[in-house]
């Protein structure tokens, strides 16, 4: 299970990750990101809370799988198999980030190793890694 001060839990810390935040879609998945504020004087009031959780050093990742997805049990599966993938690399990702991982129709199908490529790949894009952090991925290659 993901550690309770690595779970992203307000719903104004999803909303605001998932419209200001950047993204990346992969074929099974879609990261949403935050990192550190770069600019410091521009914050307004609902930020105040996802800042708040930014400066503790653990980064926090939150999940959506819809019903898109499949049925309760389909969405649950799902849902464990990306907390089980994202609590092996939380060590890997910048110190206060905050993630949203929403799981696409496609991830009901995926073995647990195709949602930790498309993971990998997702947060390389972002460039939250480098491609030499990452030596207990399995990603196999470059890109």
């Amino acid at each position: 299970m993901l550690p309770a001060a690595a779970r992203l839990t307000s719903s104004a810390d999803f909303r605001k990750v998932t419209r200001t935040g950047r993204r990346a879609g992969r074929p099974r998945l879609v990261v949403h990101a935050v990192t550190e504020p770069r600019q410091a004087g521009s914050t307004a009031e609902p930020e105040a809370d996802l800042s708040a959780a930014r400066t503790t050093a653990t980064p926090k990742v939150g999940f959506v799988v819809s019903k898109a997805v499949g049925n309760a049990v389909v969405r649950h599966r799902v849902a464990r198999r990306l907390r089980h993938m994202v609590r092996e690399r939380v060590g890997t990702l910048p110190p206060g980030s905050a993630l949203v991982v929403r799981a696409l129709p496609s991830a009901a199908v995926a073995t647990s190793a195709e949602l930790g490529q498309d993971f990998d790949a997702a947060i390389r894009r972002l460039r939250l890694v480098d491609d030499g952090d990452r030596n207990s991925g399995g990603s196999g290659g470059g890109v």
